[in-house]
């Protein structure tokens, strides 16, 4: 038994050493027409890093005896160019590119949160070039980086003062690092919560140098566990805004206004981090529990800071806007030099921003326009594009759904809406959400009770002739 297992294996280590002859050295699959096609869109470089990397893990798959397609000369150069091919468009798909939203989810924070406007869209485009990002054009010398937009903010907001940093967790710890680093900083148990990517409250305050000095209970915090934590080593009060994280029924916490006073009355700056960027009141499109900036300065914060792609609906950025004596400091400090936006964010915001100042926001932030759409509006544009595909093999009917405002903001809010419920006799909900996500461009949607659901609140008027051809190839 030994000696014929001795030999198997023998017989074993000599095919494989046959068939690693017969693997395509990396010159030869430079040669293949595959090749030649890829270098036109990745480049000599990365084809011949692929080229390596397939051959080698041929290699290893024949020396491990695992499955291959075929152990021939002509069978492993085509398995080779077969994985070249793949690798090259599965490395393609990993780039950032154009999807079509139609899960219902306004700020879905993996498709990019907010979609911008044309106004937006534009200014990148202009600023992408040379542009007066440091310079003033009336006199000829040095400008100030986004005054622009810190004059828009102010403007909105009621602040003294405005501030840009590249997200809001860049604006935080900017914050906390300023104020508070020396010291203490002051803050409920029921807001050290944790948001998307693993964006947790009290890691940013550890980071910042700050000690975290937790006050009442996850539900209930008084004002009065505020006033006995204030000390010597204070340097700081500081409210959360919740982001998806909701406590009802037997809870309460304090008024923005009444923190306010008790900080000014022992000379301490308050901070609030507002979330969501609202700057008007949503609350005639459903979205609730969610206060305007305006109204958070009004109220006594000292500093505030809150997200630029969000509910406010321009590009991912920190906002930071309070009493002025503050944010010097903060313009200041050596860590706002390494967190301070580029031309192309400023330009984007600036855009939108000019659009909320001219109260022309709700017609032309796509955000705001998306919460506008009644449900009765959704249904009609849903039979239109039913109307359009059919007849298929595809079964499609209009069901009454909710929309998410989605990226941490008003999660109590309900947005009704009119959802396309798409099925198939031979075809699984997740085949066919497969194939929706295949096709160029990328259609997102959502699966409930074994139908894929298109909710077309998120998907853009020039989008649908595209979504209406996709769904006529299912």
């Amino acid at each position: 038994m030994l000696t014929h297992s001795r030999k198997d294996m023998a017989k074993r280590k000599e095919t494989a050493s046959s068939n690693l002859r017969h693997v395509p050295s990396v010159d030869q699959l430079l040669r293949t027409e595959t090749a030649r096609r890829l270098r036109e869109t990745i480049g000599l470089k990365r084809v011949t890093a692929i080229a390596r990397t397939v051959a080698s893990e041929i290699r290893s798959s024949i020396r491990d005896n695992l499955e291959v397609n075929g152990h021939s000369q002509e069978a492993l150069l085509a398995e080779a160019t077969r994985r070249m091919e793949e690798t090259a468009q599965r490395e393609n798909e990993t780039g950032i590119k154009k999807v079509i939203n139609a899960t219902g989810v306004l700020l879905h924070t993996n498709l990019g949160r907010a979609p911008l406007s044309t106004a937006a869209r534009a200014a990148i485009d202009e600023a992408a070039g040379y542009c007066n990002l440091e310079y003033d054009v009336v006199t000829g010398t040095r400008g100030k980086r986004g005054a622009r937009v810190e004059s828009l903010l102010k403007d909105l907001t009621g602040a003294e003062a405005a501030l840009v940093v590249n997200n809001c967790a860049a604006a935080a710890l900017l914050i906390l690092t300023v104020l508070a680093q020396d010291g203490e900083t002051i803050v409920s148990r029921g807001e050290l919560v944790e948001i998307g990517g693993d964006f947790r409250v009290p890691d940013v305050m550890a980071s910042s140098g700050t000690r975290m000095i937790e006050v009442g209970t996850t539900n209930r915090t008084h004002l009065e566990d505020y006033r006995r934590a204030i000390n010597a080593n204070t340097r700081l009060m500081m409210r959360v805004h919740p982001s998806n994280y909701r406590i009802v029924g037997f809870a309460s916490t304090p008024q923005l206004s009444e923190l306010a006073a008790l900080a000014h009355e022992h000379s301490l700056p308050l901070y609030e981090d507002g979330g969501s960027g609202v700057l008007s009141d949503l609350s005639a499109y459903g979205v609730v529990d969610e206060p305007t900036v305006s109204e958070i300065v009004a109220a006594g914060a000292d500093v505030v800071s809150f997200s630029g792609d969000k509910l406010l609906g321009s590009a991912q950025a920190g906002l930071i806007v309070g009493k002025q004596a503050i944010v010097d400091r903060l313009r200041k400090h050596p860590l706002y030099r390494a967190l301070r936006s580029d031309k192309l964010r400023l330009a984007a915001l600036e855009a939108t921003l000019a659009d909320h100042q001219r109260d022309r926001a709700a017609s032309e932030v796509p955000v705001l326009q998306m919460l506008a759409l009644t449900a009765s509006e959704l249904e009609e544009r849903a039979r239109h594009v039913i109307e359009q595909v059919s007849p298929t093999d595809v079964s499609m009917d209009v069901e009454e759904g909710e929309s998410a405002v989605g990226g941490g903001s008003a999660p109590t809010s309900q947005l009704r809406s009119a959802l396309i419920a798409v099925s198939h006799p031979r075809k699984s909900a997740s085949e066919l959400e497969q194939q929706l996500r295949n096709c160029s461009p990328s259609i997102v949607a959502r699966i409930a009770n074994d139908k894929v659901l298109l909710d077309l609140r998120t998907v853009a008027v020039p989008d649908l002739p595209a979504l209406i051809s996709t769904l006529k190839t299912l």
